[in-house]
């Protein structure tokens, strides 16, 4: 039943379609054992609208099966967990329940999932990325897994290349694969869930890294000026810890000539100094106040952020919070 203080299943199976960004959550805990799996092949499954296809054979044994659903402006976010394996199939009565125009991308958390689609097979492990469109398949699946739906028109303006794919996976270890990985984990564990704003800007950081990782293969001169600053910025952002971090070295990453990342970087309306300065500077701010760090010292923190200057960190946070580090630490505010 829905995870709430109702138990009519007719006012749970419409909830889920609400635009609001509340979770629904559904689970066979506290149905009788007898009915679990027709539960959640006819409430349930119905109620998700598409995320997922009409289970076809009960396993045997006790079902168990728990879903969280998410539908917040265009996007659709689910986390589903079975303990126990079974199989489904996308059917037309699927695909006419599922909102049109949308592009689904998997990341098995633990567990596994096989789907067939002709004689196209996929098969997803702890850590795999999938993804899917459109037509019907067959599929097994156990375990948990973090489900986003991207708008189709978003895939189509940033990574064409996806559309001739009916399904697939990225390859575990493709650039920027992990940073996929963590957008969705972010989108689909959010507890209090992320506000609208907060999810749109992250589904759009998301399909970003997507279609980077995706277009592994394809020169960075044929991605749109946004995918190669969101290259960019991933670069930056993993390699902050890095006294030596130079436009260059984030040029030469992405494939780029230094003069097109310099002309990304306005687009920020930050210099590339200025930018990894900055966030440089957060990443300490945050690490200073965090009662977790409290055994590291000053410049233990600034040097694990990047700055082999303690004169030049203390000066350029003093500029950036009107205190010192010191000052910080102790939970001071400006004066």
């Amino acid at each position: 039943m829905a995870d709430s203080a109702r138990t009519g299943q007719s006012d749970g199976a419409n909830a889920p379609t609400r635009a609001g960004g509340e979770v629904e959550v559904w689970s066979t805990d506290a149905v009788p054992l007898r009915e679990r799996f027709s539960y959640w092949r006819e409430v349930v499954c119905t109620a998700a609208r598409g995320f997922f296809g009409t289970p076809t054979e009960a396993p045997p044994g006790t079902f168990s099966a728990r879903v969280a659903i998410r539908i917040c402006g265009s996007f659709r976010i689910m986390t589903v967990e079975s303990k126990t394996g079974f199989q489904f199939a996308r059917t037309r009565r699927d695909m006419a329940n599922t909102p049109p125009n949308h592009y689904g991308f998997y990341l098995q958390l633990n567990g596994g999932m096989s789907s067939i689609r002709g004689e196209e097979s996929t098969k997803l492990l702890a850590g795999d990325i999938g993804f899917c469109q459109g037509p019907e398949y067959r599929a097994q699946f156990r375990g948990r897994c973090a489900i986003v739906k991207l708008p189709r028109p978003m895939i189509e303006r940033r990574a064409p290349w996806l559309l001739d794919r009916a399904q697939g996976k990225l390859a575990p270890a493709v650039r920027f694969a992990n940073h996929v990985r963590l957008h969705m984990l972010e989108l689909t564990n959010g507890t209090p869930p992320l506000g609208e704003s907060q999810t749109t800007m992250l589904a759009d950081s998301l399909c970003n890294l997507i279609a980077l990782a995706a277009a592994d293969g394809i020169p960075a001169t044929r991605l749109q000026p946004e995918l190669q600053l969101e290259a960019l910025l991933a670069f930056c952002r993993q390699n902050l810890s890095d006294p030596d971090l130079s436009p260059q070295q984030a040029a030469d990453h992405v494939g780029i000539s230094l003069g097109t990342l310099h002309s990304r970087f306005r687009q920020t309306g930050r210099t590339f100094g200025h930018w990894v300065l900055e966030n440089r500077l957060e990443g300490c701010s945050v690490a200073l106040r965090d009662p977790h760090q409290r055994h590291q010292n000053i410049s233990e923190v600034a040097y694990r952020w990047g700055f082999n200057d303690l004169s030049y960190f203390s000066k350029a946070f003093r500029a950036q919070f009107d205190m010192t580090p010191g000052e910080w630490r102790q939970g001071l505010t400006p004066s």
